[in-house]
């Protein structure tokens, strides 16, 4: 763009003074006449052969009475002035435009040196920018100030044993040298979002001491084809001579996808040209290029196979939500700069954040940090983190939303079932606190969260969970005999665990144990697929998905028509504290079964 504007702005130089030069060419050639003294033009003009005169200055074009044309300099015009009127001669007066041409002449000049100047300049920016590409605008040097290392790195031990020998290769590659090895061409880091890939890539870098150069998939993609793979030439060039260093490309599913997904069958593609590119320059590292090429994506099962095969990124690591003891490790980096109250305890934060990644743990210090800034307290408490992991989970509190009466009873009845069903399994985890204040787009909230972090599910663990979704509606019926809205989510989740079970995980009672769908392979919630199986099969997994959710949903009702009285009591407490705690909760059941005994002595004393 900056060439075609160039070539432009030097066009419309050429034209402009073509056309001054031509104004001085007609000014001078219409005043290109035939000269005559004085004396003559005197003599003339005694003798009549003056037609009229134009005076210019000093200057007279004279008009003879054959019509033939002359000039010549008059010393003193106010004198002749009145003889040429004593004639009644046609006198007319034109300004000199001697000295305007001259300055319009050198306007011209002077501006077309300027836009030379300009374009010249602009031309050596161009031939800098080629030789140092992206060198001022996106490579990073890590200083003191700005330097991340493996201390800022937590909850990912075992991605970084398998970084550190890639780091002593950087530090000092003499001793893998002399033993034949070389460092590998490419790591893939993938995982799912906030997992703290983008971090890890900077504090391997830190931990080297090496250049940095930092890039997202989608800064290679443009609009005009070959732009991209440009760019990839002019990084790796820069890399080589920055070496030993990293490249680090976060998102690399933008400009490495699969070229057969994508249906471009020849590289007029500008994807396909930069993958193309991208592959090229990966394959033209030599034995003693000391570069180390970084990725990050949350999709590789998109990305293109000849990008993941050795030689090109050599390994990859998978980086997943750390488990309880990374996340207090986490935790413990995230606090480092803020103030903490006595009664903290990170161990039982960490158990409460089941699932969380590190940039949610992260968010989650932020949050607690503002709510007791809002406060006026001078640390964060407990309370403060309870109340931002509720904000994360469910949303924002609605305290301007009203309620009838009549729904706030059946919100309370619907919450109140879930946490009596969940408190009679043996197989769910532990109930936390319930709430009927809404939050986000809950009305009401039942909350539980499990002791410790659970990578594989058993068939009773699965089936007391649907019960306890389906807790909610069955309080409602047992209470008001009616159903209401309030069980979408429920019945949602309840579908999908089931489905889960027949479907994947081969729980169904007359199916063979066999997957009916398949899911995606990255890490973002792919939609299932269904493979291929009969009508008859089909019919089978309704059946066996609808067998488990009506059971479930009797052995809600059964558990909660036992323990009516402590549904009463609860929903009673609930609607006048809003907030019940576990404790809150045993100790309401203790008083419940308390009371019952003491009616059923009193009754068999009658």
């Amino acid at each position: 763009m900056a060439y075609f504007a160039r070539n432009i702005f030097i066009f419309f130089i050429f034209i402009f003074v073509l056309g001054t030069l031509f104004i001085f060419w007609r000014a001078e050639h219409k005043t290109a006449l035939p000269t005559q003294s004085y004396t003559d033009f005197l003599e003339n003009l005694h003798r009549d052969r003056v037609a009229a005169v134009e005076i210019r200055g000093n200057t007279l074009m004279v008009t003879s009475n054959d019509g033939r044309l002359y000039t010549t300099i008059a010393p003193d015009i106010s004198s002749l002035v009145p003889k040429l009127e004593s004639k009644r001669i046609r006198v007319t007066v034109s300004r000199d435009n001697t000295q305007l041409i001259w300055f319009t002449v050198l306007f011209a000049v002077a501006l077309t040196v300027v836009l030379l100047v300009w374009a010249a300049n602009l031309k050596r920016q161009e031939k800098n920018a080629e030789d140092e590409p992206f060198a001022s605008e996106k490579m990073i040097r890590f200083t003191k100030e700005n330097r991340v290392t493996f201390d800022d790195v937590a909850g990912i031990s075992s991605a970084k044993e398998e970084l550190v020998e890639v780091i002593e290769f950087l530090k000092n590659p003499e001793p893998f040298k002399a033993v034949g090895a070389t460092i590998p061409r490419g790591i893939l880091l993938q995982g799912p979002p906030g997992t703290g890939k983008t971090l890890l890539a900077k504090a391997i870098a830190g931990e080297a001491g090496v250049p940095f150069f930092s890039f997202s998939g989608s800064d290679f993609v443009e609009m005009f084809v070959g732009v991209g793979a440009s760019r990839v030439r002019d990084l790796f060039r820069e890399a080589k001579k920055n070496a030993p260093c990293i490249v680090f490309i976060d998102e690399i599913d933008a400009v490495g996808g699969s070229r057969a997904a994508s249906g471009v069958a020849g590289g007029t593609d500008e994807r396909a040209q930069t993958l193309n590119a991208l592959l090229v320059e990966m394959d033209g590292f030599g034995t003693d290029d000391t570069v180390l090429v970084l990725a990050a994506t949350n999709r590789p099962d998109i990305l293109d196979p000849a990008l993941l095969r050795p030689g090109r990124f050599d390994r990859q690591i998978t980086i997943l939500p750390p488990d309880v003891k990374g996340r207090k490790k986490i935790l413990e980096v995230h606090t480092r700069k803020v103030k903490l109250g006595p009664d903290i305890n990170l161990k039982l934060i960490a158990q409460t954040t089941p699932g969380f990644t590190g940039a949610e743990l992260h968010n989650l210090v932020n949050e607690a940090a503002l709510l007791a800034a809002r406060k006026r307290r001078q640390y964060i408490t407990m309370e403060d983190f309870d109340e931002a992991r509720d904000r994360i989970l469910l949303g924002v509190e609605r305290k301007g939303m009203v309620f009838s009466e009549k729904d706030r009873k059946i919100l309370a009845f619907h919450e109140a079932g879930h946490a009596i069903v969940a408190k009679r399994l043996p197989e769910a985890d532990p109930l936390v606190k319930i709430t009927i204040i809404p939050r986000g787009r809950a009305l009401g909230q039942t909350q539980q969260l499990p002791l410790n972090d659970r990578h594989a599910y058993s068939r009773e663990y699965l089936l007391d969970k649907i019960t306890i979704f389906m807790g909610g509606r069955a309080a409602e019926e047992i209470i008001f005999g009616q159903r209401s809205t309030g069980a979408q989510d429920d019945l949602l989740q309840s579908t999908e665990i089931a489905t889960s079970m027949i479907c994947k995980w081969g729980m169904a009672n007359t199916l063979a144990p066999r997957a009916y769908v398949r899911e995606g392979g990255g890490f973002l919630g792919d939609p299932m697929t269904m493979l291929l199986h009969s009508d008859e099969a089909e019919r089978q997994i309704d059946q066996e998905i609808n067998d488990i959710l009506q059971q479930c949903y009797q052995k809600a009702r059964d558990i909660l028509t036992e323990n009516r009285d402590y549904l009463n009591q609860v929903a009673e407490v609930l609607l006048k504290e809003e907030t019940l705690d576990n404790e809150e909760l045993d100790i309401i059941f203790e008083c419940t079964t308390q009371k019952a005994r003491e009616e059923k002595n009193k009754a068999c004393q009658i």
